[in-house]
């Protein structure tokens, strides 16, 4: 029996197609776990309703048990998916480390690494408490470069895995009455544009997500809801999508939440001496 070459050649190459569309829907299938910190309110309660609603599971991390229960609960009747919940203060030493072997110990593998938690305060540097902002800079900066070592070195070993860190548009310039909360976010832009490029050349992704004034509860504990920075907060919602995905697309800046006026101001820095940068920004954070 005689059988055409040419007909041997398109039967192998659909065969081939067919082989990669189902590659391809299996990835598209597979459940990926993300780990959460700041997961109980917020943008970081944004990205667990949204990875739960693609189908993937999480590790929640938060200080409130209670409430991390009460997302548990609620995602996994509704999603059919699983949520592990560690209840941590993530302003105590050696927080991170204690998460990672958790997370070893639970047998989980991190698929999404997520670093959301941070806090800020408003006030003279000189008048505000020393204690308060040494944890800010240990929960923006040193939490988060932690949590990021510990999980890369998996990352690298199975040459996959996305990194988003939460800084802020406050990265990108000096913060007058916010002193540490801004230059806090301005390491973590850095630090996350810096090791992006580390990783170019692997399949692992450090997207940096730098938001405008957003309506969660950082306005009101920092005291900010009480400034013209604040008056027109968008939703956490909007913030985490952007956020999420640009995640996805591996992209390295994600600018999120930012009036017209805010971007025109945002892109003039540059070109604005500093000096009038300082004024303006700190008389948008004084409280009315």
């Amino acid at each position: 029996m005689f059988i055409h070459p040419l007909l041997v050649f398109v039967i192998l190459t659909k065969s081939c197609e067919l082989c990669f569309k189902l590659k391809e829907l299996k990835n598209s299938q597979m459940k990926h776990t993300a780990l959460i910190t700041g997961a109980s309110s917020g943008i970081g309660k944004e990205f667990s309703k949204i990875h739960a609603e693609k189908g993937g599971d999480l590790i929640v991390i938060a200080r409130s048990e209670d409430k991390l229960n009460e997302l548990k609960k609620e995602l996994e009747a509704k999603y059919k998916i699983n949520v592990f919940v560690i209840s941590k203060d993530l302003t105590k030493p050696n927080a991170a480390k204690e998460i990672y072997e958790e997370v070893q110990n639970a047998g989980l593998k991190v698929d999404y690494l997520i670093n959301n938690a941070g806090f800020g305060g408003l006030g003279k540097f000189n008048e505000r408490e020393l204690e308060q902002d040494l944890q800010m800079i240990n929960l923006n900066i040193t939490v988060l470069t932690a949590l990021t070592h510990y999980f890369l070195q998996d990352f690298v070993k199975n040459n996959e895995g996305k990194i988003l860190n939460v800084s802020s548009t406050a990265s990108l310039m000096p913060g007058p009455l916010q002193a540490v909360y801004f230059a806090t976010k301005a390491y973590v832009t850095s630090f996350s544009n810096a090791i992006a490029e580390e990783l170019c050349d692997t399949n692992i992704t450090v997207t940096n997500l730098m938001p405008g004034a957003t309506e969660t509860e950082f306005g009101k504990i920092s005291g900010m809801d009480k400034t013209d920075m604040f008056k027109k907060p968008v939703s956490a919602r909007s913030v985490a999508e952007d956020g999420y995905n640009g995640m996805l697309n591996g992209k390295l800046d994600v600018i999120s939440g930012l009036t017209f006026s805010q971007k025109l101001m945002t892109a003039m820095v540059p070109l604005t001496p500093k000096k009038i940068i300082l004024k303006q920004i700190r008389q948008m954070q004084e409280v009315k």
